[in-house]
Order: C-alpha cells, then structure tokens, then sequence
C-alpha cells in the first residue's frame, strides 16, 4: 500500500522464502520505472529494519562484489587483477566470478545473498533449501582438487548482523555439504553490506561461525 492508499503489485526479485522479511505491516521502498516492456511499475527493493535496511533483490550482491574486486576491496583476493564473470565450469555450472593474477592460483569464487536473521546479531544462510548450493559445494571441491582455490562469499544484505552462521535446521543436507567443502579447502568469506536508498556497497568482513561452532 503506498502512501497515497493506493495498493500495487510490486516486482520482488527474491526466489528465496524471505523468512523474517516478509511480514504484513513491514514498511518498503520501491523503485519506480516507467519502461513500458516491464509488467510491473515498481520492484521491491528494501525493507527496513530496526535502524536500518535488508535488501531483498538476489542479484545485488554479485553486482557489488564485482565492484569492489575490479576496486581491489576484497581482502580475499588481494594481488588477484583479472576478474571473468558467469565462467562454465563443473557439471554444467557457472561460476560467478574467476579470479586470476600472476603466480596466484585461479581462484573460483561463489556469491551468495544472505538476509535471514532469527538470533541477536546473527545472519544465517540458506533461508530454505537449496540443492542447487550444495552441488555448487561439491563442483568447486573438485576445483581445489584440481590445484585452484575455491572461495563462497556470503554477502549479508542487511545492517543489523555483525557475524554469520549456516542455518543448518533449515537445510541439513547443505550444512553436511559445506563441511565436507571445507574440509577439502573450500574457503567461507563473508561480508557486510553498507545500505542506504541511495543504493548498496560491499562493506567489511565478518566472523563466520562454522557449523560445529554454533
């Protein structure tokens, strides 16, 4: 419902169950457009929070990653110049970005959107079950067997969480995936996210918990 009493169907670009997120009453800001090949007249993209912003579209994430590593802000990749996006790779996957730089091993790295929040200051990841995410896991398992490095970046599209942890009640079958993952050297990166309306940046790392932490 806008202000006006008006109430629009709004685009949301979130296939995810936006747990937490998705509350009657919850105050939204929506993007306008007036581009007549476009069904909808807005898109969803915040919801605030208690004093500040969750952003709920799933595709933020690797445009803002892919900026800040053509910008060199992701510690992670330090020394690494060149920067592939949707590379094929695995069983017929793509891998979001492929890192490259001299006498560095390529390195496979998997974005993903966080937004879930159910403890303190806690994001959690996945907020439903993903297969699709756990056979990312196995596929860049294989990549560090194969001599590269194989980075997820867990980007927390909201401004309340100081630190991540995988929702293992949600999705078990992905938390017994990752730790197999790790265990071969697959590495967890995870980053804040500064949010404003005025849009979204890659913000500084974070803790990750690993499962058996939690």
């Amino acid at each position: 419902m806008l202000e006006d009493g008006r109430e629009i169907t709004a685009h949301c670009a979130n296939p995810g169950t936006m747990l937490g997120l998705n509350a009657p009453g919850r105050i939204v800001w929506l993007e306008p457009n007036d581009d007549p090949k476009r069904k909808l007249r807005f898109a969803w993209r915040l919801t605030e929070i208690d004093g500040g912003f969750a952003g709920i579209d799933t595709a933020i994430p690797n445009r803002i990653v892919g900026e800040a590593l053509r910008a060199g802000r992701v510690p992670a990749l330090a020394g690494y110049t060149g920067f592939r996006a949707e590379v094929k790779y695995g069983r017929n996957s793509r891998i979001d970005f492929l890192a490259n730089g001299d006498g560095r091993p390529d390195a496979y790295v998997e974005v993903k959107n966080v937004h879930l929040r159910r403890d303190g200051d806690l994001a959690e990841f996945p907020d439903c079950v993903t297969a699709r995410g756990a056979k990312h896991l196995a596929e860049m398992s294989d990549m560090v067997a194969a001599g590269h490095r194989a980075i997820m970046l867990y980007v927390v599209q909201r401004t309340d969480c100081a630190r991540m942890a995988l929702a293992a009640d949600l999705d078990p079958a992905y938390a017994a995936a990752f730790t197999l993952a790790a265990a071969s050297g697959v590495e967890a990166v995870v980053h804040a996210t500064r949010i404003t309306r005025a849009g979204v940046w890659l913000d500084a790392e974070l803790p990750f918990e690993a499962p058996q932490a939690r």
